[in-house]
């Protein structure tokens, strides 16, 4: 590795000399790393010095730097932490001359500067009032002058950082928890922030300051690793942006990665959650021992009260039994190990013998779940060294030790996550390591993947009661996305790795092949709900053919909604639980052999037919509302609550279709499904033909409009005096782009629904205001008749499915839809 040092100091006294070797040194092909914040920290120490030097100072005057400087973690950007110490007998205007004579040049450099001149009683009062300035200090590294000022002043205030630190940890915590409330949690963030996210470098530096209180420590194993890994990360983010930015944006990923040397943004962004994960769970670690030490601290007091001088002889931790070699002590989960001489065998309990009982880790974790209490570490190290490794298949024990653990609900992810610091999940599930710290793209999710099957876990150990195999539900839920770390069809590829993992566990056959089946089809569902006509017999057909069995339909049921639950808010809402209970409530029917009623058969309502017959009246369009229980509201009411049914009927006429969606974009509506029909009315000349739409609409926010501002606004989007697309365009105009990923271009194809109604086509596309309004504009250039739309967004994708048919209701032929769907993405290109 390339040695990175600092130029001669004589030939760098000047500004421009220290500006052109920082220049060299930042432009080095070496990688980030230590080396290079160490040469850019002397180097900046020997210009600074000089300053210094060159002010000739008397003695008893220092410059200190603090915070990161002072560790020497200088990264391209960063500012300068810097502290002009003296011991309060110079002249203040000496003092302050000299403070100009460091201050003005750093200033001209263009470099940020945090700076404080002050004397150490100063200093130490400052601290005393300010946590951060307390913190900075701990760092305190002597540049120049007076060291044994500075090192007197650093002695001090490590001594009071230490009898305080009763008072101080606590405040110290509070902050934490505070920064991670505004930053979040890196290791789950598309755009983290490499500082202050909980698991940054604020946590670090927070680490260390506990480790030098003395009251607790955290883990050291690849805390300091992961610590590096952090500051690699933001030194490359400064080259690749030129800026002091600590945010890890979109679109800087793959320039940070080129700069590390790795092979895509996706590689960078797991190895910063796996560092962010070791310093979060050694915060998790550190704080629970702050927390029982500093309880223990002020029960002890009380305890010698009450117990006298007896009290001052040590007392035997209590041990609770939990499970066969697992004991709850102080809070935590622990094995029942051999006690040292003067303690007694706990009761109860045989003693843990991790080398000769190889489900020892699952019972333990699945007794600290259940408890709720956290898994000690030092127990999971122990078990990560010693556990003997479960036989394949697993033994029945082991395999009910874990559905136990992934039952337990929300107390289940500390505990796996102990399991996961000590690498035992992927020793008992080898193709975790696949998904562990994976990212996914789509903002919609919450997650990485490890952790959304976990949480997946979670929100389904609440519906075990709506299934008669729980145990199934629990193991589909924690692998149902295990085929994302696999190129392709993340469903097809986890089927055949939920296969050979429940063999593994020691499921039968039967279970092994419904596990296989539920997670090949754990979207289908959902997808099929939201993007397909259930009213067509195809539909439910296709879902009861892939499903096979009434159980397996109840395990999807469940599952359906825990993976949604455990994605983000936008993936589930009251119309999507009733769209799919809906769904599963039809192939139910099936699969007990129920017939499906003839689509086609069925009369419009009797609400449908009332509207058709005053639309073909006064030849004008009419309007209706509808709230979800069905009640009727007055179209020129208040404006209706949000999420309703509209119901519109009106003369059959070219562009209806675009019209309708066109004004409803207009008056901010999502549109979530749509379905038309002709009713066919008898008249005094014969019979006249009358276009009846079902539109599902919900406000994008505050209330719906009222009725007749839609109605007036849809007869001049059909007397063509009403210019949707320029008021679209308008207002698209009025809001500036954002910066970020360029959204990859739509895509249509024609569905393999099989559906003997119509024509499917899904098209794909960057959600954005009337793109149900420009597809109907093309269809009807195409000369084709929509008979139902259904519309699903996720985040900024929106996939909109649309049964079409000829004007005589025939299905379109197969290379006419494959000639519709070009059409149709052109246009939407």
């Amino acid at each position: 590795m390339t040695t990175l040092e600092p130029q001669d100091a004589t030939e760098e006294q000047g500004a421009g000399g220290y500006a052109a070797a920082r220049l060299r040194l930042l432009q080095e092909k070496a990688p980030s790393g230590p080396e290079r914040r160490g040469a850019l920290a002397r180097l900046t120490d020997d210009w600074l010095a000089g300053l210094l030097t060159a002010a000739a100072p008397p003695k008893g005057i220092a410059l200190v730097a603090v915070g990161g400087y002072g560790r020497a973690e200088l990264s391209p950007r960063s500012d300068l932490d810097l502290l002009l110490l003296h011991d309060g007998s110079l002249p203040p205007e000496t003092v302050a001359a000299v403070a100009d004579r460091l201050w003005y040049p750093v200033w001209d450099l263009g470099i940020a500067l945090d700076h404080s001149v002050r004397t150490p009683a100063q200093a130490r009062a400052t601290a005393a009032e300010d946590l951060k300035v307390q913190l900075g200090l701990l760092d305190a590294r002597t540049l120049a002058g007076d060291t044994a000022l500075a090192a007197a002043l650093r002695s001090t205030v490590l001594a009071d950082w230490r009898n305080q630190a009763v008072r101080r940890l606590p405040e110290l915590a509070e902050l934490c928890r505070d920064r991670a409330d505004r930053a979040g949690e890196l290791r789950f963030l598309l755009e983290p922030d490499l500082k202050e996210a909980r698991g940054g470098l604020r946590d670090a530096q927070a680490l260390r300051a506990v480790a030098a209180s003395w009251l607790a420590d955290a883990p050291r194993d690849g805390l300091d690793t992961a610590r590096r890994r952090l500051l690699d990360a933001r030194d490359a983010l400064h080259l690749a942006t030129g800026r002091a930015t600590d945010r890890l944006a979109l679109q800087e990923q793959d320039a940070v990665a080129e700069q590390l040397g790795l092979l895509d943004a996706d590689t960078l962004l797991r190895e910063v959650y796996e560092a962010a994960g070791i310093v979060t769970y050694a915060a998790d670690i550190t704080w629970r021992e702050v927390g029982r030490v500093l309880k223990a601290r002020s029960a002890r007091p009380r305890l010698r009260a009450l117990l006298g001088r007896a009290g001052d002889r040590k007392q035997p931790a209590e041990r609770t039994p939990l499970a066969e070699g697992v004991v709850e002590m102080d809070g935590e989960v622990v094995l029942a190990l051999p006690q040292p001489p003067g303690f007694a065998r706990t009761p109860g309990t045989s003693l843990a013998r991790p080398e000769r009982d190889p489900v020892l880790p699952l019972r333990a974790a699945a007794a600290a779940a259940q408890h709720g209490l956290p898994l000690s570490p030092h127990a999971v190290r122990h078990l990560a060294a010693t556990a003997k490794a479960l036989p394949v298949p697993w033994p029945a024990e082991a395999r009910e030790a874990l559905v136990t653990l992934l039952g337990a609900g929300a107390p289940t992810v500390p505990v796996w996550e102990a399991l996961e610091a000590e690498g035992l999940v992927t020793r008992l599930l080898p193709d975790w390591e696949r998904v562990r710290h994976r990212p996914q793209r789509n903002p919609v999710h919450t997650w990485t993947v490890d952790r959304h099957l976990v949480e997946t876990a979670v929100r389904a150990a609440s519906l075990t009661r709506r299934v008669g195999r729980p145990d199934l539900l629990l193991v589909t839920a924690l692998l149902h996305d295990i085929g994302k770390g696999w190129p392709g069809d993340h469903s097809v590829a986890g089927e055949t790795i939920a296969r050979d993992l429940a063999a593994r566990m020691g499921f039968d056959r039967t279970d092994t092949a419904t596990i296989a089946t539920v997670v090949r089809h754990h979207l289908l569902l959902v997808d099929t709900a939201t993007r397909r006509d259930l009213d067509d017999p195809a539909t439910v057909e296709a879902v009861a053919t892939a499903v096979g069995t009434v159980g397996t339909l109840e395990l999807l049921h469940a599952l359906t909604e825990a993976d949604a639950l455990a994605t983000g808010p936008a993936a589930w809402s009251a119309w999507r639980a009733s769209l799919v209970a809906d769904l599963v409530k039809r192939v139910t029917g099936v699969l007990a052999g129920e017939p499906l009623p003839d689509p086609e058969a069925a009369a419009p309502s009797a609400e449908q037919e009332r509207l058709a017959v005053e639309a073909l009246r006064t030849g004008e369009p009419v309007l209706a509302l509808h709230t979800r229980d069905e009640q009727p509201l007055d179209p020129d009411d208040e404006p209706a609550p949000v999420g309703v049914e509209l119901l519109i009927a009106l003369p059959d006429q070219p562009g209806v279709l675009p019209a309708v969606a066109g004004v409803l974009a207009l008056h901010r509506l999502t549109v979530r499904a749509a379905e038309l029909r002709a009713v066919e009315l008898p008249t005094e000349l014969g019979t006249g033909s009358v276009l009846v739409l079902a539109w599902r609409v919900a406000a994008e926010y505050g209330s719906l409009p009222q009725g007749h501002r839609l109605r007036a606004d849809l007869l001049r989007a059909l007397d063509g005096t009403l210019d949707i697309p320029a008021r679209l365009a308008e207002r698209e105009s009025a809001y500036p782009r954002r910066r970020g990923v360029q959204a990859p271009p739509p895509r249509v194809t024609v569905a393999p629904a099989d559906s003997r109604l119509a024509t499917v086509l899904e098209v794909r596309a960057q959600d954005a205001p009337g793109l149900l309004h420009r597809i109907g504009r093309a269809l009807e250039g195409a000369a084709v008749r929509v008979r139902s739309a259904h519309v699903s967004t996720l985040g900024a994708n929106a996939v909109d499915t649309l049964y079409v048919t000829r004007p005589d209701g025939s299905l379109l032929p197969d290379e006419e839809a494959i000639d519709l769907a070009r059409a149709l993405e052109e246009a939407l290109g």
